[in-house]
């Protein structure tokens, strides 16, 4: 294949700017704050349990609490009442007296007894809340943390998509320079070798796979015409430039 010596250096432009945009592509999917992103979601995805379990066991011990204190308020409304006919002087048979009285003792111990219930609940409640609490705490700080991390990668992302435009922009005008037969041939070989289509001949080695040139591949090189596409064994365009060494 034959090409313009300038041509084939301008090959050398394009496969700058391919790398450019290789890097730029590779540059957005790795950003930093993709990974703590990841990280983040991670941390709260492996609390998410515990945090329903914390969080049921709330509203379990809300309900003992709530029957607790339905249960002290009737018991105490039946001692006031109890105690208001006491008080009353209404009664006075002495038998019926005596099962008021005892009626209103073992209310007053039936109100002590579920009132230690009920404090003994509401221990168990503060334990548990403080531990609901913690979860959701460190749940805030991680969701805190990770929608500060979008922030960082949306604006890594744009920063990089307008570099990738300006330097795709610079890579479609000089690729019109490339005549198509060239430019095909050079797709073709980047795609099957890692994005490297073509390289220079920097002082006696091949600027695609970094290999130094035998001396036959040198002698040859330096009797093919100026205008002739050179293939390296690595199968990438070889451009002859000032400083191959030829």
């Amino acid at each position: 294949m034959k090409a313009d010596p300038f041509v084939q250096l301008r090959l050398l432009d394009l496969q700058a700017l391919d790398s450019a945009l290789d890097r730029l592509a590779h540059k957005r999917k790795t950003l930093p704050a993709l990974a703590e992103i990841d990280r983040r979601d991670g941390l709260v995805a492996a609390r998410h349990g515990d945090v329903v379990l914390a969080e049921a066991t709330v509203s379990d011990l809300q309900r003992e609490l709530d029957k607790a204190e339905a249960d002290i308020e009737q018991v105490r409304v039946r001692r006031a009442r109890d105690e208001d006919r006491l008080g009353s002087g209404a009664i006075t048979v002495p038998k019926q007296l005596e099962e008021l009285q005892h009626e209103v003792a073992t209310l007053s111990k039936r109100q002590s007894d579920l009132e230690d219930a009920e404090l003994e609940v509401m221990e168990r409640m503060e334990e548990a809340q403080k531990s609901l609490d913690g979860l959701l705490g460190e749940r805030t700080d991680n969701e805190t943390a990770r929608a500060a991390a979008v922030v960082e990668r949306d604006a890594g992302w744009a920063e990089i998509d307008a570099e990738t435009t300006r330097t795709q922009a610079e890579r479609a005008a000089v690729a019109t320079e490339i005549p198509a037969d060239l430019l095909a041939l050079y797709e073709k070989i980047r795609a099957a070798e890692g994005g490297l289509g073509a390289g220079p001949i920097e002082r006696g080695r091949c600027g695609a796979c970094r290999l130094d040139l035998m001396q036959n591949e040198k002698a040859e090189y330096r009797a093919a015409p100026v205008d002739e596409v050179l293939r390296h064994e690595c199968r990438r365009i070889l451009v002859r430039t000032p400083e191959s060494g030829l």
